[in-house]
């Protein structure tokens, strides 16, 4: 049998840390053992999906990498076939239209509740023979079996039995005729053949119904493997604070594909005591049997490490063309010098994002207004002002512009005034940087360019001086 998985989301809202992890979690068993893939789009609440989530799907999808070998397949697109099946059922009296009104159904629950009893469907009209009530535009349902027991072989949870009598008779039309979810997938499944359905946790309770249904329609069942939620850090279900957020965030806030997907992996996972997995290792090494049974729990900090890791084994190349399109993303052209790739070579190691890289490198490629207050007042001053005048006129001599010539007169004044380099590069830093923070003195001023230092530094008297006045 050729193993075929599918990763089926909702067009309502965007792709989701947990999504991607179930995307991952069935794109890696059809990997593993060489099957397909297939990218179904759930888009039958037209109330709720938009054009705008379905993008938002299909990007996220190609910037993880996670490619597809069937679909998109949207579901919208095949409304006669769900409707095919609907009428198969209620010809083989598998499936009856249910008149309850909304009122009713309220007052069979408050009933319930009031008796202390699980509120459900009575199946009222499972069997009804008579007039149609006027005024209802009846749902449909199917005919759950009223005996016997259903048995799940899910391959990460293990044996799960569920009694039919707690089940009562799903809805899979509703009063418009639109088919409802659980007939949807059912049909789907079957249709495409997948062979192993590997979803959140939070799809059990509708595994049994549909397993029934299935055998209702004579189709071959597909292995079920639940895979558990995702916890925040204080143990709750994961939300926006937690960084349940769309994945296109984390593309915009510089982490890379590689890392997202290495550290999801392992939300879950584990093959021994190994952190690092490149995407072959992921392919090679995934089994479900080794998906934990318990929930996860998202750390930001241990992705932005990993995300850190990298970033410092990145091609260079590589990583300069993430750097430059994040540069434009902030209005910041890189097309001129310094070199995009020599700024990555001494940033890439100080850095836990992209967009971390770009907010530390900027004055690199453009001129700053404003200097950062403490940095400011501790070094621009009466002391860092001999430091600066000192030092423009050894740069300004300096011909061949390079990190050791310039090296070499930092340390020659150094020698001269009896000041140590602590001393001399803080204030050269913030009158160059705008801040405290850059790689070491002498490869930053080679990357700022001598015409931008001397210009910065010029610009830094003037400021002192006007504070001393």
């Amino acid at each position: 049998m050729e193993v075929k998985t599918r990763f089926a989301p909702s067009p309502t809202g965007y792709l989701h840390i947990g999504g991607v992890r179930t995307a991952l979690f069935s794109w890696l068993y059809a990997r593993h053992h060489q099957g397909k893939f297939v990218l179904r789009i759930e888009d039958t609440d037209r109330e709720r999906s938009t054009q705008e989530s379905v993008d938002a799907i299909l990007q996220g999808m190609q910037w993880l990498g996670l490619d597809y070998d069937e679909g998109p397949y949207y579901q919208t697109q095949r409304f006669d076939r769900y409707q095919e099946v609907i009428q198969q059922l209620l010809d083989n009296n598998l499936a009856y239209r249910c008149y309850c009104s909304k009122e009713e159904l309220d007052a069979m629950r408050q009933e319930q509740q009031k008796n202390k009893q699980k509120p459900r469907y009575d199946g009222r009209y499972r069997e009804f023979k008579g007039t149609a009530p006027k005024g209802v535009d009846p749902v449909i349902r199917f005919k759950n079996p009223l005996e016997g027991k259903v048995v799940i072989d899910d391959l990460v949870l293990g044996e799960i039995i569920i009694d039919n009598k707690e089940l009562d008779d799903l809805i899979i039309a509703r009063s418009d005729g639109t088919p409802t979810y659980n007939l949807t997938v059912v049909v789907d499944d079957m249709d495409m053949q997948i062979s192993h359905v590997i979803r959140g946790g939070d799809h059990v309770n509708n595994t049994p119904r549909q397993i029934n249904m299935i055998r209702a329609l004579g189709g071959s069942l597909p292995a079920y493997a639940h895979v558990p939620m995702i916890l925040g850090g204080d143990g709750k279900r994961m939300s926006k604070r937690h960084g349940a957020v769309s994945v296109s965030v984390y593309e915009e806030q510089g982490y890379l594909p590689q890392a997202l997907l290495n550290y999801l992996v392992r939300l879950g996972w584990a093959h021994g005591d190994q952190e690092i997995f490149t995407i072959d290792d992921m392919i090679q090494l995934f089994s479900l049997e080794h998906v934990n049974k318990a929930a996860a729990t998202f750390d930001l900090d241990k992705l932005q490490w990993l995300n850190q890791h990298y970033i410092k084994s990145a091609d260079n190349a590589d990583l300069a063309q993430l750097f430059k399109q994040a540069l434009s993303k902030h209005g910041i052209s890189a097309a001129s010098e310094p070199q995009v790739e020599k700024v990555v070579a001494v940033q890439k190691e100080r850095v836990k994002t992209i967009e971390e890289m770009v907010q530390g490198s900027a004055y690199f490629f453009s001129d700053f207004e404003i200097y950062e207050e403490k940095p400011a007042k501790k070094f621009l001053n009466a002391n860092g002002l001999t430091v600066l005048q000192a030092m423009r006129e050894k740069f300004a001599v300096i011909s061949d512009w390079n990190a050791e010539n310039i090296h070499t007169e930092i340390q020659q004044y150094a020698e001269q005034s009896g000041l140590k380099l602590g001393k001399i590069a803080p204030p050269i830093r913030v009158a160059v940087c705008g801040s405290a923070n850059s790689p070491s003195i002498d490869v930053t001023l080679e990357l700022v360019g001598k015409n931008r230092v001397i210009e910065r530094i010029d610009k830094a008297i003037s400021h002192i001086q006007s504070q001393v006045e």
